[in-house]
């Protein structure tokens, strides 16, 4: 059974910000060009750097931002999407996100297919920026009538005029980061970047940063896969994936068709209790609150940092912000029910 939460209309704090002095494009630009900052703390030591770019610094708060914003405009241009027409996406939520706001600025109404187990905070941001939500079986197998990709396409079809950005397979997801992320990485280390890390959901991201990064190099840096445990990305069985966003539980014929596994020079499978406990290290020792999939990433980057040449430049994507996580990854209920221990509560057995 698939049931429906918010009105698809625009918000009023989104009409006010667009009626007002600040317009559309304003908001628009704030897409993209978000800080590269060290990690002093978690990098100690280590004899080489860790940067971390802070994907939460976009306006809808993740680096999906960056990907709404390249499908829409390019499924404009081609005519795909019509003025006024409806934007429809199955999304565990930064896409979503990020499609709700953008389509608030563009003038797309947008319908957002899910899963139950999203966060309170990110359901709350879809109904903040208008979208409707539709909420369908997340584990449905792809042949099911209530898998998500398939509850989108039918919706799809009932409206007349609406778009699908097809966020798996549309080209325009990793040329958002070829053209914006990565060269905006390459100029921020003044190109010095010698190890790139960022997790792997659709492929977009580590896709098209690694293509660029890779090309500017000469092929001189490396680009790293991190994984979370349940995920068949980096090997094994499917199974339960706790960090939002990323991983993959599927048979390699139904892979992401953006993701180019060539680019990757390895993957690094990251258990969940390291990844919850750099989460709440970032937090408490670098103050940054930062979501889940951002543990991953940085959890990856300092084992990385570890092991490598003295000197080297390892940049980490976080993608998204913690404000959307605190019913979960902050939540000590969440964390004891999922069999999430922090490095400090393994401490003091």
């Amino acid at each position: 059974m698939t049931t429906v939460t918010g009105s698809g209309r625009q918000p009023r704090h989104v009409a006010t910000i667009v009626d007002s002095g600040l317009d559309a494009d304003a908001v628009l630009a704030r897409v993209g060009n978000t800080p590269l900052v060290p990690l002093n703390v978690l990098s100690r030591g280590l004899g080489s750097t860790v940067f971390v770019k802070l994907e939460s610094e976009n306006p809808g708060g993740s680096i999906k931002d960056r990907t709404a914003l390249s499908m829409v405009r390019a499924a404009e241009r081609s005519g795909e999407l019509q003025p006024g027409g409806t934007i429809v996406e199955s999304t565990s939520g930064n896409t979503g996100i990020g499609l709700a706001l953008i389509g608030a600025l563009t003038g797309h109404p947008v319908v957002v297919v899910t899963g139950d187990s999203i966060s309170s905070e990110k359901l709350e941001a879809l109904n903040r920026y208008g979208a409707r939500v539709v909420f369908t079986d997340w584990s449905a197998p792809s042949d099911s009538p209530q898998n998500a990709r398939a509850v989108a396409a039918r919706i799809t079809a009932e409206i007349p005029g609406a778009w699908r950005p097809l966020q798996f397979d549309n080209p325009a997801n990793p040329r958002a980061h070829y053209e914006g992320t990565a060269p905006e990485i390459w100029e921020q280390t003044a190109g010095r970047v010698t190890h790139f890390v960022a997790g792997v959901g659709t492929g977009g991201t580590i896709t098209g940063n690694g293509r660029y990064l890779k090309e500017k190099s000469g092929g001189h840096v490396e680009v790293i896969g991190a994984d979370p445990y349940g995920s068949v990305y980096s090997g094994g069985h499917p199974g339960q994936i706790l960090v939002d966003g990323v991983g993959n539980s599927w048979p390699k014929p139904d892979w992401p068709k953006v993701f180019d596994r060539g680019l990757l020079d390895r993957f690094l499978r990251i258990p969940n209790n390291e990844v919850y406990t750099t989460l709440h290290r970032m937090l408490n020792d670098e103050g940054l609150s930062l979501g889940p999939s951002s543990g991953l990433t940085v959890a990856a980057a300092v084992r990385v940092a570890r092991a490598a040449p003295h000197g080297s430049v390892v940049v980490a994507i976080a993608p998204d912000t913690g404000s959307n996580y605190q019913s979960k990854a902050f939540n000590p209920v969440w964390l004891a029910d999922n069999h999430i221990r922090l490095a400090a509560d393994l401490a003091e057995d």
